[in-house]
């Protein structure tokens, strides 16, 4: 009865996690869907049903920053959490009071979740507490692995990019262009390639048009991503401007360099994989294996021993 609960409360946790990631996280699929219903190539989404989720979600982002905003300490909306938030893309000033809105309304709905169906199964004190703290704890532990998902996927994205990236903005810096003009070519070309690099690219150059540093927006942007690759990079072109040294050639050196570290991430990955193999075959290969191999022997020796 125990586990069947527990799968049940587990059950209706992900129901509701995926309920509200669909009714208030950004997803760039719909706002495809939507910009195909302005344009008029959705007949089947009205204007009125898109209005009327819009409202929707915008009422349930206000209850859940309120909560956010009456519940959480001050301390929270600053530090790890926020640099988390901001690497899975994420930057608006109230994202951290949002997402702490949802970890909370999630472990207090799965803490009543939890102590209803302990008291329809009619346990005992302990065990309906048990079941309730287990809710709250669940309730509170899945957003963060979502955010944690989702920086861990977007940072992949921008690894994978950004040596084709880099490649770009050396050919554009050598033919004569300047490193602001370069940065504006690279995200034209990057659009189709990875949106999210394209995006980071697009939104420095935004800042550098403001009146921004072009070091301190080009920080900015090692911090937003949170990639290690990225931060070199900066790195090495702050020194660069700072030094007066030749932008390109160092470009260059280092575009070998990532393209090195990006084959050698390759071979790696390639080397684990004869690891990562040894435990399907244990677990799912070699059991189908003796089954088929030594069934019909041990059959046959039943067999042999119940005759005599």
């Amino acid at each position: 009865m125990l586990l069947y609960l527990i799968a049940v409360s587990v059950a209706l946790t992900t129901g509701l996690m995926i309920v509200a990631g669909t009714l208030v996280l950004p997803s760039r699929s719909r706002a495809v869907r939507m910009r195909m219903a302005e344009l008029g190539l959705n007949e089947f989404d009205s204007l009125d049903e898109r209005r009327r989720r819009e409202q929707n979600r915008g009422r349930l982002r206000e209850v859940l920053e309120t909560v956010g905003e009456r519940i959480a300490p001050d301390s929270w909306a600053s530090g790890s959490l926020r640099a988390k938030l901001a690497h899975a893309g994420y930057r608006e000033p109230t994202a951290v009071i949002f997402f702490l809105g949802i970890r909370i309304t999630a472990a207090v709905s799965m803490f009543a979740v939890g102590l209803i169906l302990a008291a329809l199964a009619e346990l005992n004190g302990i065990l309906i507490t048990l079941m309730g703290l287990w809710g709250w704890v669940f309730g509170w532990v899945i957003p963060g692995f979502i955010l944690r998902t989702q920086v861990k996927k977007r940072q992949k994205e921008i690894q994978k990019a950004l040596p084709d990236a880099l490649d770009l903005l050396v050919i554009c810096v050598e033919a004569g262009l300047g490193l602001n003009q370069a940065l504006m070519r690279v995200a034209a070309e990057m659009r189709h390639h990875s949106t999210i690099m394209t995006d980071e690219i697009v939104l420095t150059n935004l800042q550098i048009r403001a009146g921004t540093p072009r070091d301190q927006a080009m920080m900015e942007m090692a911090y937003r991503t949170g990639v290690p690759d990225v931060r070199s990079l900066v790195t090495m072109l702050v020194q660069t401007e700072r030094f007066g040294t030749s932008i390109a050639r160092s470009l260059r050196i280092h575009a070998d360099s990532l393209r090195t570290r990006r084959r050698q991430r390759a071979e790696e990955a390639a080397a684990k994989t004869t690891i990562k193999l040894v435990f399907p075959l244990a677990m799912c290969i070699f059991p189908a294996l003796f089954v088929v191999i030594l069934g019909p022997a041990i059959i046959q020796i039943v067999r042999a021993l119940s005759g005599v």
